[in-house]
């Protein structure tokens, strides 16, 4: 590795002006018009969705995040690949229960092991902050885990509870440092290298490290 990351890392990781997160929120939206409007977008991989009894939220995302979220993902399916760790990566793909009144798009999601209906883990790129509970979605889903990029740095979380008590605040899912779905994963080295602008010295370096 060189002999500092930080030589490689962009400062910092901010919205631009001129590269804006366009969102738009909605309440007392039904069921039905959420997915009326997920068939009217489903050609348009563009936005992102989110729907949470009856509110509604469409974020058209910054270039700034669209790299991000590409370059963690590139990561991630690096080490997973290394590791010979059987995954099925789901991208943005829609996954909603309506029973739950909930709906999601993360910027990626992942099965570990074999292909389920709901991811294991989701990630969200978080740029600027959204209005809509993403860790109640996530717990009315029944995802695992779920990381959340935001001020340069992962915070990960696992669910625990299916109705929160001791995690009431975080809606059932415990703050960690390591990832129980991948525990052997580097998440501070993953953290680095999703900083360094250059995909390939971004490959380069995490490869290394791992």
């Amino acid at each position: 590795m060189v002999s500092s990351l930080k030589e490689l890392i962009q400062e910092p990781e901010i919205a631009l002006a001129d590269d804006p997160e366009e969102r738009f929120i909605t309440s007392g939206v039904s069921w039905h018009n959420y997915e009326a409007l997920l068939t009217k977008l489903e050609q348009n991989s563009h936005y992102r969705v989110t729907y949470l009894d009856g509110i509604l939220e469409i974020v058209s995302p910054s270039i700034r995040h669209e790299g991000i979220k590409k370059r963690l993902a590139i990561l991630l399916e690096r080490y997973l690949y290394k590791k010979r760790i059987q995954f099925k990566p789901m991208g943005s793909s829609t996954i909603k229960k309506q029973l739950k009144q909930a709906g999601a798009e993360p910027d990626e999601c992942y099965c570990i092991g074999n292909p389920k209906p709901i991811p294991d883990l989701a990630i969200e790129v978080n740029i600027t902050s959204g209005s809509v509970d993403k860790l109640e979605i996530y717990r009315r889903l029944g995802v695992l885990e779920v990381w959340f990029w935001e001020n340069n740095r992962l915070k990960l979380y696992r669910k625990r509870e299916d109705t929160p008590a001791t995690f009431l605040d975080t809606k059932g899912y415990e703050l960690i440092d390591t990832s129980e779905l991948l525990p052997d994963l580097n998440i501070p080295l993953l953290e680095e290298c999703t900083l360094i602008s250059d995909d390939i010295l971004a490959i380069d370096e995490f490869e290394q490290g791992i």
